[in-house]
C-alpha cells in the first residue's frame, strides 16, 4: 500500500501478481542495498564495544558477550510488531520506522557515556536494535521480491554483499575513535586505583560517543532518500473473485509450525548468527591472548580483515551461484569453514587468528541463502510478513551463542571456545547438504 505522498524518484517497473516485480528498479534496489550496511556498521561496533567495555568495567567474558544479548534481544521482541506494522502498511513505512528507531538508539548513548553505567549502555544497544530489526525484517524480504521471483536468492546475496562494507565502517570508526594509541587498555588501567580509575573509564568511554554522531548523520540522509522515492508495495494482489480473508497471527503461526522446512531453516539460521557474532565478538580477544604485547587498536585490525574477507566470500559466492546450486555453494563454504574452525583449536599462535578471518570469509553465502530458501518454504502468500520477521527473530541466536563461547573461554581458554562454533557451521552443514539432496530429488521425480 503506497501512501499518497509526494515521490521525487518514480517506480520504473511493474509489479506482478505474486508481489514481485517484472525487472529491477535499479534506484529502488540500490536504495534498499544499502541499509544493510548501516546495521552492518551497528553490529561490527559490537565488537569494539565488547573489548572496551570488558576492560572499563572489569568484566568476564561471558558478562561481556552481554552486549550482544541486549542487541540481538531487541531484533528478537520487535521482529513480529515490525511485521505487522508491514501487513497494515508497508514495506518502506516500517523502513522509515526502523531509520527513525535506529536514530534514536543512537541518541541514547550520549546520556550512556554520562551514567557511565554498562547496563545503560546495554538499554542503549536495545533501543538501537529495535530500530535495525524493523528494518531487517522488511529489507531482506524486501530486497528479494525486488525483482522476477527466479533471482530473488541471488538479489539477497548481491544486497548482503553491501553488509560488510558497513561493518568494515564501523570497525575502522571503532579503531580510531575509540580505541587509543599506545599500551592496551588494561595495562593503562592495571595500576589506577579508586577515583583515578573512575575518572580514566569515564574519559575512555566518552571516545564511545564519536562514531555513532557520524552514523545519526548517515541515517538522517537515508530517512529523507526514502521519503522522496516511491517503492513498490512487494505484496501479492488479490483476486476478488477468489479473495481470502487476510491471515491472522494466530493462524500464521499454526502454518508455521507445521511447516517442517521452515522450521529446520529457522533453527539453522539460528545457529549461523550465534556463530558469525561469536567468531566476531572474539576474534579481538583472541589475538590479544595469543600475542599479549598488542593492543586493542592494533588487534581490531583483525577484524577490518575479517570483514574484508566476508565481503571478498560474498562476492566469490554471489558468482560461482551463476552457475551453480545456491545450496552446493552453501555447502561447499561450510565444509571449508569447519575445517578453518578446527585449526583454530589445534593451533595455539597467531595463524589462527588468520584462520578465523578465512572462517569470515566462508561465511559469505550463509545468511542470505538460507533466509530466501526457508522463506521459499512458505507457499501460502498471506503469511510471508511474519514469516520473514520470524526469520529475522532467529537472528536472536546471537544473544546466546557469544554467551555460551565466552562461558568456555572463561573455564578453559578463548582458542577452545570455538569448539561452539564449530557446532554451529556443523548444522550450516548439515542443513546444506540435505537441501542439495532434496533438490536432486526434486529433479529426478521431474526427469520421470
Amino acid at each position: 500500500m503506497q501512501s499518497p505522498t509526494f515521490h521525487l524518484f518514480k517506480l520504473h517497473a511493474q509489479e506482478l501478481d505474486d508481489g514481485y516485480l517484472d525487472r529491477t528498479p535499479m534506484l529502488q534496489y540500490i536504495l534498499l542495498s544499502c541499509l544493510f550496511p548501516l546495521w552492518g556498521a551497528a553490529a561490527s561496533l559490537n565488537d569494539i564495544l565488547i573489548t572496551q567495555f570488558k576492560t572499563i568495567f572489569t568484566l568476564s567474558n561471558v558478562a561481556s558477550a552481554f552486549v550482544q544479548t541486549a542487541f540481538y534481544l531487541g531484533y528478537f521482541l520487535i521482529a513480529i510488531p515490525a511485521s505487522l506494522i508491514i501487513k497494515k502498511t508497508s514495506y518502506k513505512v516500517a523502513i522509515m520506522i526502523g531509520l527513525s528507531l535506529y536514530t534514536i538508539g543512537c541518541s541514547i548513548f550520549f546520556p550512556a557515556s554520562r551514567m557511565a553505567t554498562y547496563g545503560f549502555f546495554l538499554i542503549a544497544l536495545f533501543a538501537l536494535a529495535c530500530g535495525l530489526s524493523f528494518l531487517e525484517t522488511s529489507a531482506n524480504t524486501y530486497s528479494s521480491l525486488m525483482g522476477p521471483k527466479k533471482y530473488s536468492t541471488l538479489r539477497l546475496n548481491i544486497s548482503e554483499t553491501f553488509y560488510p562494507l558497513g561493518a568494515i565502517a564501523g570497525i575502522l570508526l571503532g579503531k580510531y575513535l575509540i580505541f587509543g594509541a599506545g599500551q592496551s587498555l588494561e595495562r593503562q588501567m592495571k595500576g589506577l586505583h579508586g577515583q583515578a580509575r573512575i575518572a580514566f573509564g569515564e574519559r575512555a568511554l566518552q571516545h564511545t560517543l564519536l562514531p555513532y554522531k557520524y552514523i545519526i548523520f548517515v541515517l538522517l540522509v537515508a530517512l529523507v532518500l526514502f521519503a522522496l522515492t516511491q517503492f513498490p508495495s512487494g505484496k501479492p494482489k488479490v483476486d476478488p473473485t477468489k479473495q481470502q480473508p487476510q491471515a491472522r497471527i494466530g493462524e500464521t503461526l499454526v502454518y508455521l509450525a507445521h511447516n517442517r522446512r521452515f522450521l529446520w531453516g529457522i533453527f539453522t539460521e539460528f545457529m549461523y548468527v550465534g556463530m558469525q557474532t561469536a567468531v566476531w565478538s572474539f576474534t579481538i580477544r583472541l589475538a590479544m591472548e595469543l600475542n599479549s604485547s598488542i593492543n586493542e587498536r592494533s588487534a581490531s585490525t583483525f577484524m577490518v580483515y575479517s570483514y574484508a574477507a566476508f565481503f571478498i566470500g560474498k562476492v566469490i559466492a554471489n558468482f560461482m551461484m551463476k552457475s551453480m546450486h545456491p545450496s552446493r555453494v552453501l555447502q561447499w563454504f561450510s565444509a571449508f569453514g569447519l575445517a578453518a574452525l578446527v585449526y583454530i583449536l589445534l593451533v595455539r599462535n597467531m595463524s589462527a587468528v588468520y584462520a578465523a578471518i578465512i572462517v569470515s570469509g566462508l561465511f559469505g553465502p550463509c545468511w542470505a541463502t538460507i533466509y530466501s530458501q526457508t522463506l521459499d518454504t512458505v507457499t501460502d502468500k498471506r503469511h510471508t510478513e511474519t514469516a520473514g520477521a520470524i526469520i529475522v527473530m532467529s537472528i536472536v541466536g546471537g544473544a546466546f551463542i557469544p554467551v555460551a563461547q565466552g562461558f568456555v573461554a572463561d573455564i578453559s581458554n578463548m582458542s577452545l571456545s570455538f569448539l561452539v562454533d564449530v557446532v554451529c557451521f556443523a548444522v550450516v552443514c548439515v542443513y546444506s547438504t540435505a537441501k542439495m539432496r532434496a533438490f536432486k530429488a526434486e529433479g529426478a521425480e521431474k526427469n520421470q
